[in-house]
């Protein structure tokens, strides 16, 4: 109730033309909300493909060493850079690079298991 009380209060000052709406802010504005949602879905593939590593570690299977593959190659593309207008759905560079650390690691530890 409260963000729609905020909305509509937004809504009608633009009108007046006493403030830019809050889609016309900078990008840094943008970046601190959408960040965290955009965070926690990286995350959560993260968390997949280490625990099907975790499951290949337990039971080697041709098709599981595959799903772990998959999911490590989803996750590196995750960590590429965003291009616009998407720079804000990116892990901080920090925690990216020590995720493509952990992303060669994992397809070593792939190509251990295959052989």
């Amino acid at each position: 109730m409260q963000a729609t009380d905020v909305i509509a209060r937004s809504k009608a000052r633009s009108v007046m033309g006493r403030t830019k709406s809050p889609a016309s802010q900078s990008p840094r504005a943008a970046k601190g909300v959408a960040a965290k949602p955009v965070e926690r879905e990286i995350r959560a593939y993260i968390a997949i493909r280490d625990s099907l590593l975790e499951e290949v570690e337990k039971r080697i299977t041709p098709g599981a060493l595959e799903r772990v593959a998959r999911a490590n190659e989803i996750v590196e593309n995750f960590l590429q850079p965003a291009r616009v207008p998407y720079e804000a759905q990116h892990l901080a560079e920090p925690d990216a690079s020590v995720e493509q650390e952990r992303c060669e690691r994992v397809k070593a530890r792939v190509a251990q298991l295959r052989v």
